[in-house]
């Protein structure tokens, strides 16, 4: 039967007693890890969130009742333990923080007993993801987990204590808003008492900051849940939390200068990481044509190479034909995979296909010299050396390329580029390699609605010196738009504030948007803009990916306490689910499902 606490009060967490406290009696409490019963003698790991203790209970020490309570002892027992520490008598675990100590028992009460769990609680468990999502809160009990929580506590504590001596203000914002969608969809709320309306769920805080800027509060802060009702990832969360923040009376630099030292500061107080100061920067057309991506991942090479003016005049209808309708051809040189078997080869071409290609053309360099290759054929001996120059290639390498709309190039080899670079072993984990993407387009062509929608938002300034190209070239104007990139992740994203009414406007115009509707979907904050503006820039990170990447782990469901799976549903409370028939009718909602079809 359980017992109490009775006044009993907790010394110390497990992991806090050391050498130091020898002779010490404290009071430990926590789960058992696991009970050893060596006849006269019983052993208990006890466990809680700062690690694990070992107990010791002798009958002649502890008495025939704690004893017995040893006994019984099983895994995940919770147990409250008064004792003596010791230096232990037998060998001291190095693995353990407090393997040269243990707590010889005197009194002890068992205050939960537990079931056998459904699996181990252990680090690195090995157990299928749906069962432990499942039993989540057993889940959490493992120090893997339990240890990235932490770190997560501890990273947020350091943004917040660096941002406020920045003289950053931490406000929030609603999450029962006006639904504005441009981009993903979002989660909608019925109000019962506006019946036929529906609040939105922030996607993120935008709006609501630069009111924030519009209303004098010069910088401003939050650690902000936000939401997408999007196609879901594996990797992707239906709610997520966002470090965000906005500025006043600052441009581009300011922006960075002061995420850069924050980032330095996290990092240092976080995992110990040095990091140098400034970071590198890339603009966003050179990180397309190198690396394929956006977010490049620096830790390796294997850069992109443009060699459409090589091949222009080849016999290869594959690359001309793409050339002729305003594509390219590009390529990369796996260095040293020049005898890869043809059913791998044929393995990254379908992997390939999965990014948009129609094939993946291929040269082996052979150590003799002579070439292997899907399209040999069609090119002369010097139109091959002047492709094989190109792209760097050597005996022994393997050369992969793509051809068709420059867009189509740049995504398949940019998947190609990660892909080989893991199957090579080029990347290595324990590099932290921050980059900044700049000067990003401030639109693209949306080919289902034949128009421009914004590459980050309506409200993105564009970069003064294009401004001119606002009726004429809408495609070539760049945005005043950062994002900030580790280890091939995008960590964040923000951008320099549309403030002037006539440059919003003209930005609406461009998007396709009536004046009216702009006034519609974003009306509280044009009519704020009436009233005098301060220029404005900000930015926001996902915090779920920075602890990712900090602390190493697989997904961003190792670093949040309880996470949804791919389809957005929660296995642990089986959310969502129905309601009562009288709640929809509260809020005057009538479904109208279509069933799924039966056999």
């Amino acid at each position: 039967m359980a017992e109490s606490m009775k006044g009993l009060k907790r010394t110390h967490r497990c992991g806090e007693l050391s050498g130091a406290n020898v002779g010490e009696t404290v009071t430990v409490m926590g789960w058992v890890q696991k009970q050893r019963n060596k006849g006269g003698i019983i052993f208990v790991d006890l466990r809680d969130r700062s690690g694990l203790l070992q107990i010791i209970f002798e009958e002649s020490d502890c008495g025939a009742d704690s004893f017995a309570k040893a006994e019984k002892m099983r895994s995940e027992f919770v147990i409250a333990i008064v004792g003596k520490v010791e230096k232990r008598a037998g060998a001291v675990n190095e693995n353990l923080a407090t393997g040269d100590i243990e707590i010889r028992a005197k009194e002890t009460r068992i205050l939960s007993e537990a079931e056998t769990p459904p699996f181990p609680i252990e680090a690195d468990s090995k157990t299928k993801e749906d069962l432990r999502l499942k039993y989540r809160y057993l889940d959490l009990r493992r120090p893997d987990l339990q240890g990235n929580l932490i770190l997560r506590s501890n990273i947020t504590a350091s943004i917040r204590r660096f941002l406020t001596e920045e003289g950053f203000l931490e406000i929030e914002t609603p999450i029962l808003g006006k639904s504005t969608p441009e981009g993903a969809r979002d989660y909608l709320v019925p109000s019962r008492v506006h019946p036929g309306t529906f609040y939105g769920l922030p996607q993120s805080p935008q709006l609501f900051k630069q009111l924030l800027m519009c209303s004098g509060y010069d910088r401003y802060f939050q650690i902000a849940k936000c939401f997408r009702d999007e196609d879901l990832r594996a990797d992707r969360q239906p709610e997520f939390t966002q470090v965000d923040m906005e500025l006043s009376f600052v441009d581009v630099e300011d922006v960075i200068d002061v995420n850069e030292r924050l980032i330095k500061e996290v990092c240092k107080d976080a995992i110990g990481l040095e990091v140098s100061l400034p970071l590198p920067r890339i603009k966003w057309i050179d990180a397309m044509n190198r690396y394929g991506s956006d977010k490049p991942d620096t830790r390796f090479g294997m850069e992109l190479t443009d060699v459409s003016a090589v091949v222009s005049g080849s016999g290869f209808s594959v690359f001309t034909s793409a050339l002729e309708n305003g594509g390219s051809v590009r390529g990369i040189n796996a260095k040293g995979q020049g005898s890869m078997p043809r059913k791998k080869i044929d393995a990254l071409v379908d992997f390939a296909k999965g990014y948009g290609a129609k094939g993946l053309a291929y040269l082996c360099i052979e150590e003799d010299g002579s070439y292997k290759s899907s399209f040999a054929k069609f090119m002369t001996e010097a139109q091959l050396a002047d492709l094989v120059k190109a792209m760097d290639g050597e005996k022994g390498d393997l050369l992969l390329f793509a051809a068709d709309k420059t867009n189509i190039v740049w995504s398949v080899l940019g998947a190609l580029r990660l892909e080989l670079g893991k199957q090579m072993g080029l990347i290595d984990d324990n590099r932290f390699n921050f980059l900044w993407v700049t000067e990003f387009p401030l639109l693209e062509w949306n080919e289902e609605n034949n128009r421009f929608v914004a590459m980050h938002h309506p409200f993105t300034m564009p970069m003064d010196e294009d401004l001119q190209y606002m009726d004429s070239d809408p495609g070539r104007i760049r945005a005043k738009a950062y994002d900030i990139v580790l280890n091939g992740v995008e960590l964040g994203g923000g951008s320099v504030r549309i403030f002037q009414s006539d440059v919003q406007e003209k930005m609406f115009e461009v998007l396709g948007f009536e004046k009216e509707d702009a006034y519609n979907r974003f009306g509280f904050l044009l009519n704020a803009f009436k009233y005098g503006v301060p220029p404005h820039a900000g930015l926001a990170y996902g915090l779920d990916r920075l602890v990712m990447l900090l602390v190493n782990a697989d997904s961003i469901r190792d670093v949040m306490a309880f996470p949804k799976v791919k389809d957005a549903s929660c296995l642990l409370t089986n959310a969502p689910d129905v309601v009562d028939g009288v709640q929809l009718e509260e809020l005057g909602i009538a479904l109208n499902l279509k069933e799924e079809a039966t056999e």
